[in-house]
């Protein structure tokens, strides 16, 4: 069954901020199980599984990680339940998953490009004015300059991408291209192409939270465009803001460990 975000908002005034348009400035953060899986998937002791004797148990690299390594259930985001995959890109998300420990660019550290940076378990910061709109994102350092006035195609492909963002009465409405295909849109193996176009949705619907709505479309890989959705709540209190996860030096070991003169066990 598909996460379900309530719709009747229409009694809800958001606060104004910058120019009379609602104001979302703030520390916000997903709830949702997305970033595991963005369809509804059951628990299960781990992401990376090989065969047991009766049934699939934790791969060997994470088997000592127990309950830790877990996956938690998820009802899943996607609106319609599953993701409309042409059948050669559907094989290749189950070969992303059967390999997802080496291939995964979460794991490495490397900047998780729109739509998955809104739902990983990392807060991230919106900062805007009347003439300025900015993301920033606790996981990697990432950050994302969203242009009011549209510049035209992206100059070149970007982990991030270009995005340009516009108001639809107090939804802010952000496009985003030119990401190449290197980043995920899950811990499951969901992918795309460097033809990704996302089309972002926010809505005020509380004081403290809004609905998030993403529309992909990707000729390369879907037979139509689908859209993801789940409410994003703003922290308040000590959480109110971002703590540095520069995560580059975590991942030294795992990248360039085995250049070392005389290798770790």
């Amino acid at each position: 069954m598909t996460l379900s975000v309530a719709e009747d908002t229409s009694t809800f005034v958001a606060p104004r901020g910058p120019g009379g348009k609602p104001d979302l400035n703030g520390t916000w953060r997903a709830m949702s199980r997305a970033n595991f899986d963005l369809e509804a998937h059951a628990a299960k002791s781990a992401m990376a599984l090989r065969e047991g004797p009766i049934e699939p148990v934790p791969a060997k690299e994470v088997v000592a990680l127990g309950t830790v390594g877990a996956v938690p259930a998820g009802m899943g985001v996607v609106v319609g339940d599953k993701i409309p995959y042409q059948p050669k890109a559907l094989s290749k998300k189950r070969e992303n998953q059967k390999n997802w420990l080496a291939l995964d660019p979460e794991i490495k550290c490397y900047q998780p490009g729109i739509p998955r940076a809104t739902y990983m378990p990392y807060p991230f910061q919106i900062l805007h004015n009347e003439d300025a709109l900015f993301f920033a994102y606790e996981y990697a350092g990432a950050v994302r300059n969203i242009h009011l006035v549209d510049p035209g195609p992206a100059p070149i492909d970007s982990w991030m991408g270009q995005s340009v963002g516009t108001w639809e009465g107090d939804t802010l409405v952000i496009v985003t291209t030119g990401q190449h295909d290197q980043t995920w849109l899950d811990r499951a193996g969901n992918h795309h192409s460097e033809a990704l176009r996302v089309v972002e949705r926010f809505t005020p619907t509380s004081s403290h939270t809004m609905r998030y709505e993403a529309t992909l479309e990707d000729e390369n890989i879907f037979t139509r465009a689908w859209t993801m959705r789940m409410t994003l709540y703003r922290l308040v209190g000590a959480d109110a803001h971002l703590q540095q996860f520069n995560c580059v030096p975590f991942v030294e070991e795992l990248l360039y460990g085995h250049l070392r003169k005389n290798p770790l066990e």
